[in-house]
């Protein structure tokens, strides 16, 4: 499993939640100011600017997830824990510990620098690429404000394609949709952004291999962005990933090969307590030695309602189809498959935003690609179903 998200701002993310594009693109904090009786002199104000702000923040979370297919391995991976079923909420009937996040950042009026260390099952899940120290390493980049307009970030950050995120607080469901588990986690690169206005900009960016802290060969991929609101409360995002992760052979040629993918990320709110969100992606990959492509896509619709202050509702539908086989979902035949999933979860905000507590119910169904195929154990351990039914409920502590 992969995929790590900028997403640094949590802490005041209201119940009805945020889409992926609308975090990695807001605005960073600027340094707060004490009021005063007196008008400072702009001299003492830009001294004020230059001199920045340190910012820690960070969130624990656990869950519990009962099956109701009791699975004798006691996990909701599918294929007797073989499966892509789930990205993190992969325990199923007991307690589980799923990630541990710090987040060190310092901004000033030309620049930022972002440290976001991440421990634990769900930190090794989205980061499997990496080993040793760098393995922690969920962020860390610094962006420089080339313009009020023009700005530019180096280092490993979060990927800007997807809706949802890895940070357990910002999503409004607990368990993530198959769209993220099967796209990209983070990039280690160089990118930069363009504001043609606050409702429209444009990210450009080089980057080495998908979810790699390093390269593996010479080339180097792609990645895109168009942002743009075209009304008030309605955000969209265009994003667009173009890269070849193949090994070099032994003479150093790189075979023809790509991984290419479209996302549209865009959420709507109706009202103050009434949000809408959408997430469609196409994608292909061409493996060295072949001559076709093979590709998959999905989609997925949100909506999130907020009854209290402290209580909202949100549920998700996608439906994902892999059945190229292109990505790692596949069948008992490793054979590609496609899957419909319906999560309905509940938001509890409890010590003054502190704590979170996310009740969740989500099943998901797979199409049966061949007679007999079964795709989630009984509790002998036999593969004798096709769906699977959890509820559960995350524990989330954000500071």
């Amino acid at each position: 499993m992969r995929k790590t998200i900028l997403t640094l701002l949590y802490l005041s993310t209201p119940i009805l939640g945020l889409s992926k594009g609308e975090k990695n693109n807001a605005e960073p904090a600027r340094p707060s100011q004490t009021a005063s009786s007196e008008t400072a002199s702009p001299a003492a104000e830009d001294e004020e600017d230059k001199k920045g702000a340190f910012s820690f923040s960070g969130y624990i979370d656990s869950y519990f997830s009962g099956n109701f297919n009791k699975p004798l391995s006691q996990s909701n991976l599918g294929l007797k824990a073989n499966g892509t079923a789930r990205v993190f909420d992969q325990r199923a009937g007991q307690i589980a510990l799923g990630l541990a996040q710090t987040v060190v950042k310092y901004t000033n009026r030309k620049s930022e620098v972002v440290v976001d260390l991440a421990f634990g099952p769900n930190a090794d899940l989205a980061n499997y690429a990496n080993i040793g120290t760098a393995l922690a390493i969920k962020q860390a980049y610094f962006s420089y404000n080339i313009t009020d307009k023009w700005s530019a970030t180096i280092g490993q950050f979060g990927t800007h394609i997807g809706y949802e995120v890895i940070d357990a607080p910002v999503n409004f469901n607990y368990s993530l949709s198959n769209l993220f588990g099967m796209g990209p986690f983070y990039h280690t690169g160089l990118k930069s952004t363009y504001a043609f206005s606050d409702r429209a900009s444009l990210m450009l960016g080089v980057v080495n291999a998908v979810d790699g802290f390093g390269d593996n060969n010479r080339k180097k991929g792609v990645i895109a962005q168009l942002y743009f609101s075209p009304a008030e409360n309605w955000d969209v995002y265009l994003n667009g990933i173009n890269t070849n992760d193949e090994d070099p052979d032994d003479a150093g040629n790189v075979p023809e090969a790509h991984y290419r993918m479209l996302d549209l990320a865009t959420s709507y709110q109706l009202s103050e307590k009434f949000l809408l969100g959408l997430n469609a992606a196409i994608g292909s990959q061409q493996y060295a030695g072949t001559t076709a492509s093979k590709s998959w896509g999905g989609i997925a619709g949100y909506a999130n309602l907020a009854l209290t202050e402290h209580f909202g509702l949100g549920a998700r539908y996608e439906y994902f189809d892999n059945s190229n086989g292109a990505r790692a979902l596949l069948d008992a035949s490793e054979n590609g498959t496609s899957v419909n999933s319906f999560t309905l979860t509940g938001n509890i905000t409890l010590a003054d935003g502190h704590v979170l507590l996310k009740p969740e119910f989500r099943i998901d169904s797979y199409a049966p690609r061949q007679v007999g195929a079964r795709q989630f154990e009984d509790s002998k351990g036999e593969l004798t179903k096709n769906s699977q039914s959890t509820l559960g409920v995350a524990f989330i502590y954000k500071f």
